[in-house]
């Protein structure tokens, strides 16, 4: 059963029917996907979820599109993992890692793809496309092959090779832009124009690309028994995962599914120093989402002129949520601090989110005795290039056991103590 209701603009309030529109033709406002929440509340239960496929899909009904076979790799559900040694670390009691590295491509896009070519489809869209900083294009060339159409990415011409690899191999066509990600995505925002037929999941499916999302919220909740922590933080590019991780803890008050109708959870943001705008503007105490030219090893997140910017900045501040940013040695440096506390390996963006708690909770916005939950969003797979010179192998030795006693006698290699 589909519940949605419509779009509606994020500033006017102006409502329009469920069609491949994401501003609004008054006032230029962002429009989002609203809901019948009150069917949804007699409708979803927990049990019915839990009986659900172990994907984003167990939450279709809190989803813009009804379909019995989606376009879908398996995104979801990802592991929420007790990071103790490094809550130890950090000096907190209780931090969890939503660890997304696991999905299909490697990164949360997986989730928000899975809903915007299934909408894409059923709207008639015969051509999937967009703009990326690297892991959007990954999961479209994937999920565009999965479901055999065609696909157009779009990415800056100086992506790290891994992202440029794990989308060329899909056989879709792959544009490289010489610019940054905003200059690509002002690209596609003419093309969208110019091509009409063309599902760009990120400019005219904008609208509900953008609620995959929410299954962040969703599955955090459902893991910790259907509770929601107490404050989260979450990487920042466009702002957009940030808003939506926001309403899809409210989304779950509002049917049900929570012991309470209003829960609240802080949330905060996490930008790298060399692109940090929305974390700029919270710290100037500013209304203005200032653009800047990104520089930053962070090219997932080097998004210098953030669509939901402001909107990100709204809920950080009404939540009780604090920014934090992060310089390119922090970030390497926070990836090595997560893969050795938690065996968990993540991108730049991730070592961006856990540089900004490490941050976060040392200027006391992360309380000590807070049920924190981080989202690391990407494989460090994707971004070894950033790690090169800064890890190596302990030591080098012939084959041989004298060879390798020596140097455990030298106190080159660790003794496990």
């Amino acid at each position: 059963m589909d519940f949605v209701k419509g779009l509606r603009c994020r500033e006017c309030g102006r409502t329009y029917p469920v069609e491949a529109l994401h501003v609004c033709d008054y006032c230029f406002g962002p429009l989002e996907v609203t809901y019948d929440y009150d069917a949804l509340r007699r409708s979803v239960t927990r049990e019915k979820i839990a009986a659900g496929p172990l994907t984003i899909w167990r939450y279709a009904d809190l989803l813009p599109v009804s379909d019995a076979a989606p376009v879908d790799l398996g995104a979801g559900f990802t592991p929420l993992v007790r990071a103790d040694r490094l809550a130890a670390e950090l000096g907190l009691t209780e931090l969890w890692i939503k660890n997304d590295t696991v999905n299909p491509t490697a990164s949360f896009k997986d989730r928000v793809v899975s809903v915007s070519l299934t909408k894409a489809r059923q709207l008639g869209f015969k051509v999937a496309a967009c703009a990326s900083t690297g892991n959007l294009a990954n999961s479209v060339a994937a999920h565009a092959a999965r479901a055999g159409i065609t696909s157009y990415v779009f990415i800056p011409d100086d992506l790290e090779m891994a992202k440029v690899v794990t989308t060329a191999v899909y056989g879709g066509n792959l544009v490289a832009v010489r610019g940054n990600y905003d200059d690509v995505n002002r690209l596609c925002a003419e093309l969208t124009s110019e091509h009409p037929t063309w599902a760009f999941v990120n400019v005219n499916l904008r609208t509900y690309y953008a609620e995959g999302s929410k299954t962040l919220a969703f599955e955090v909740a459902e893991q910790l028994g259907w509770q929601v922590p107490d404050h989260v933080i979450v990487p920042v590019a466009s702002g957009s995962q940030l808003t939506k991780i926001h309403k899809g803890f409210i989304e779950l008050g509002k049917v049900g599914l929570l012991d309470e109708d209003e829960p609240h959870v802080r949330i905060s943001g996490a930008q790298a120093a060399g692109c940090a705008p929305v974390a700029n503007a919270f710290v100037e105490q500013s209304d203005y989402v200032r653009p800047v030219k990104p520089a930053t090893i962070a090219k997932s997140l080097a998004i210098g002129n953030p669509a939901d910017g402001w909107y990100a900045l709204e809920t950080v501040r009404s939540t009780g949520g604090a920014f934090a940013s992060a310089s390119d040695p922090e970030i390497l440096d926070a990836i090595r601090l997560l893969a050795r506390t938690e065996g968990i390996f993540a991108e730049t963006a991730g070592g961006v989110t856990i540089a900004a708690l490490e941050k976060l909770v040392s200027n006391g916005a992360v309380r000590p005795d807070e049920r924190v939950v981080a989202y690391v969003t990407g494989h460090g797979l994707k971004t070894v290039e950033a790690l090169a010179g800064t890890v190596a192998p302990t030591t080098t030795i012939d084959p041989t056991l004298d060879a390798f006693e020596a140097a455990l006698d030298a106190g080159d290699l660790s003794d496990g103590a």
